[in-house]
């Protein structure tokens, strides 16, 4: 037997409506418990045993908390509100009941995976620096990353805070040379990279930019810590895609700008790795 609570408040805390709303439904003689017509918005009953029904749906108990994995596309900050830009909040189901928050932060023009929820002490655990939980983001460069990149990365490098930052993963995907005089670019990643010269470059004795994709994996979150770190090796970001957080990694099948809660598999291997 569970705890006996008001039909209105288990109806309004399942998200059928706020109380007022779930009342006139239930005095309208919208709402059955076990197969009846309710009639009294103070009716006791049991969630786990009783069966509840509106509108021919079985209605259950709201989930503690809910988890979303959103693919970020650049152009929304990660913030709960904000008076002059788009929110990732406008990315995820609405729910006025629920006080989501991102996970950490991806910057305005950074995309990829951004975790979504309501859960305080899990977004503590993914956060804390003690935790060391990866994150690790696929990058453009400008300026041609070199094997001597790995091993600095690999011991940590100055980026003008009171402490190195803790090793990271570099991981070489490829390299190239193109004309700097081309407006645009459309690298592996599909992404659509700005002019080299505006972004204030210079090009070789050819006429050339080099430019590297890459894979970083880092443990900690500090303020643009991976456009800082290969600042730091003499490298510059130009675009930025975080791929995995720990357990979560993004779906290829996740289109950028949509959100999706995350499957019993994920939420289970995201806790476990993180209790």
């Amino acid at each position: 037997m569970g705890k006996a609570v008001r039909l209105d408040r288990f109806l309004a805390d399942s998200g059928a409506g706020t109380r007022t709303e779930v009342k006139k439904l239930i005095q309208k003689g919208m709402v059955q418990v076990n197969g009846e017509k309710a009639k009294k918005p103070e009716l006791k009953i049991d969630p786990e045993t009783d069966v509840v029904e509106f509108g021919g749906e079985r209605i259950g108990a709201r989930a503690e908390f809910v988890y979303y994995l959103l693919h970020k596309p650049a152009g929304y900050v990660s913030a709960t509100e904000d008076t002059r830009e788009k929110t990732v909040l406008d990315l995820v189901p609405k729910d006025g009941r629920r006080n989501l928050f991102p996970v950490g932060r991806l910057d305005k023009d950074t995309e990829g995976l951004l975790l979504i929820t309501d859960d305080g002490q899990l977004a503590h655990r993914l956060l804390s620096p003690k935790k060391h939980v990866d994150k690790t983001y696929f990058a453009v460069t400008e300026g041609k990353v070199v094997p001597e990149d790995i091993e600095k990365i690999r011991l940590g490098v100055d980026i003008g805070d009171e402490e190195p930052t803790l090793p990271g993963k570099l991981e070489i995907l490829r390299t190239w040379k193109e004309d700097a005089d081309r407006k645009n670019v459309e690298g592996e990643s599909g992404a659509v990279i700005a002019n080299s010269n505006a972004a204030g470059h210079k090009a070789d004795t050819e006429g050339c930019i080099w430019r590297s994709e890459i894979l970083l994996t880092i443990h900690e979150g500090r303020f643009h810590q991976v456009k800082r770190m290969m600042e730091a090796v003499g490298k510059k970001v130009i675009y930025l895609k975080r791929i995995s957080m720990g357990a979560l990694t993004l779906p290829d099948d996740l289109p950028k700008g949509k959100a999706r809660e995350l499957t019993p598999d994920e939420l289970a291997a995201l806790k476990c790795e993180n209790s």
